[in-house]
């Protein structure tokens, strides 16, 4: 088998006509019951057989991957406006998408990395509310709020869910469902078919790197596919055309954000959606973002530490947003200044003679780090194990060390001297072990949304000639950990860790 790009649209559009290559227009030959020896019954019946309206094909089962992302410059201060650099990592959420037949009208969500798995009836779930005028979103809407009659719509439809867990890890559940529920609603009509949405992924959760940004992605992305509305991706897109499609699984991801952390920034769900990296800045949320993709930012190896102390966005941001009431002078000269600072890295990595393999370029990249991480303190957003961190490596001279995200625990990103022995790298990660940290080797600037249609890979061996290897929904749960998931349908998964055939990415070049 030859994987050629296909979209919905096109999959669809060669089996249009009929079933096994007859025309439709087979259906108005005339056959006389005595022409071929056949009773007149049995000419009516296979008459009335031909008049029957075809079945739509089944969609083949189909994979959806986008990237988590650091926040490189600017945490918090985006929230009110100001700019922030924000990239990809290579750690990643996979989504498989399986259709079941016409008759089970059931739609089922499982992500098993947070043991949550749930099915509801399709026909049982609020489509009155959801598709009437006054309420109808379409897939080409900018939604900017959450809609209170259709959140309220779905919370019965969440009631039974995970009832057999603590309270917070239900509410972690909930609001996974109520994401999903949203999307379904909003994209889907009481027409769906039944499906099974099942996710694996290899970024941290609730550390800060964009995990349900990710999915966020992922689920935006696969349900638009499967309502027809985007195009690609492949080869030979046009810029503008990709463009067009990133944008439209972006605004809904957004929406999927919303779900979860009522207030985002956007900046998660946008470099999970366009990849690479990004300068982000929402001055109103009741338009558009803006987003100045940073094209030539280097590919700089982290080390990216989870701290394994659970945050919470949404906490993080009020206390932000409580400072800001009590000491709105002070606070509002703290955010120019971490804008000042996402500024002067946009700057300095524009520069023309700025070079990532140079000491130099990273020496001033470190050092707006450090300035930045020393700001976010001020506003009270740090944490003594992300303190820590930098006592590690910054005060040893091994690099430069900054919270990335919401803070208040989660994740550090550390820059590496490129004159660190291997030996002090080696001693350092053995500490960070010992003290209960969590580390990652880490790339910045990779793909972001990608899409594999049909689900089958090709790995470079001797399956490819049969074809290349099918991911069914049984491989994909038992894939073990990480390693086994980026090992089974990693898009770098490939043999020397190159990019796998198969995988399509809507890259959007700059104009």
């Amino acid at each position: 088998m030859t994987l050629t790009p296909t979209t919905p649209e096109s999959s669809t559009s060669e089996m249009s006509n009929g079933v096994y290559g007859f025309h439709k227009g087979m259906e108005k030959l005339q056959l006389n019951g005595d022409t071929n020896g056949r009773s007149s019954s049995e000419e009516s019946e296979k008459k009335n057989k031909m008049n029957r309206k075809n079945s739509s094909p089944m969609m083949p089962a189909f994979m959806v991957s986008a990237p988590g992302k650091v926040i490189v410059f600017g945490e918090h201060a985006v929230v009110y406006g100001k700019a922030a650099i924000a990239a990809s990592v290579s750690l990643r959420s996979y989504l498989l998408v399986t259709h079941l037949s016409k008759s089970r009208r059931t739609v089922t969500m499982q992500f098993p990395d947070i043991d949550l798995i749930h099915t509801w009836n399709i026909d049982d779930l609020p489509w009155p509310v959801f598709q009437h005028p006054s309420k109808k979103k379409y897939y080409y809407d900018l939604v900017t709020s959450l809609d209170p009659d259709l959140v309220k719509a779905i919370q019965p439809h969440l009631a039974d869910i995970s009832p057999e867990k603590s309270e917070s890890e239900r509410k972690i559940h909930q609001n996974s469902a109520a994401s999903f529920l949203y999307l379904f609603l909003s994209l889907g009509s009481p027409k769906s078919h039944g499906c099974r949405y099942t996710l694996r992924s290899t970024i941290p959760i609730g550390a800060g790197v964009g995990s349900s940004a990710s999915i966020g992605v992922c689920l935006a992305a696969a349900m638009l596919l499967q309502i027809r509305t985007l195009s690609g991706p492949h080869p030979d897109q046009p810029p503008e055309e990709a463009r067009v499609q990133v944008e439209r699984i972006n605004k809904w991801a957004f929406v999927a954000e919303m779900c979860i952390h009522g207030n985002p920034s956007g900046v998660d769900n946008t470099v999970s959606t366009h990849g690479k990296a990004v300068v982000y800045q929402r001055a109103d949320y009741k338009k558009p973002p803006t987003v100045t993709p940073l094209w030539d930012f280097p590919e700089l190896p982290l080390l990216l530490v989870d701290t394994r102390t659970p945050k919470s966005t949404a906490v993080e941001v009020a206390k932000v947003a409580k400072l800001r009431n009590t000491h709105q002078d002070l606070v509002e000269t703290i955010m120019d200044g971490i804008d000042q600072v996402t500024r002067s890295a946009e700057s300095l990595i524009d520069e023309e003679y700025f070079d990532s393999d140079e000491p130099e370029s990273l020496r001033r990249v470190g050092e707006l780090m450090t300035i930045n991480h020393g700001l976010l303190s001020a506003l009270g957003v740090s944490h003594p194990r992300l303190d820590r961190i930098r006592e590690l490596v910054d005060h040893e001279g091994i690099g430069w060390t900054k919270l990335t995200g919401a803070g208040g625990g989660g994740c550090s990103i550390s820059l590496i001297k490129s004159d660190v022995s291997q030996e002090r790298l080696d001693k350092l990660e053995h500490q960070l072990e010992n003290e209960g940290y969590q580390k990652f080797r880490t790339t910045l600037g990779g793909d972001g949304v990608g899409v594999l249609w049909p689900a089958v890979l090709k790995n470079g061996l001797d399956e490819d000639e049969d074809g290349g290897m099918e991911i069914d929904l049984e491989k994909f749960l038992n894939a073990p950990g990480n390693d086994g998931v980026e090992k089974l349908v990693g898009v770098s998964g490939g043999l020397g860790g190159a990019e796998r055939e198969g995988w399509k990415f809507w890259r959007v070049e700059s104009q």
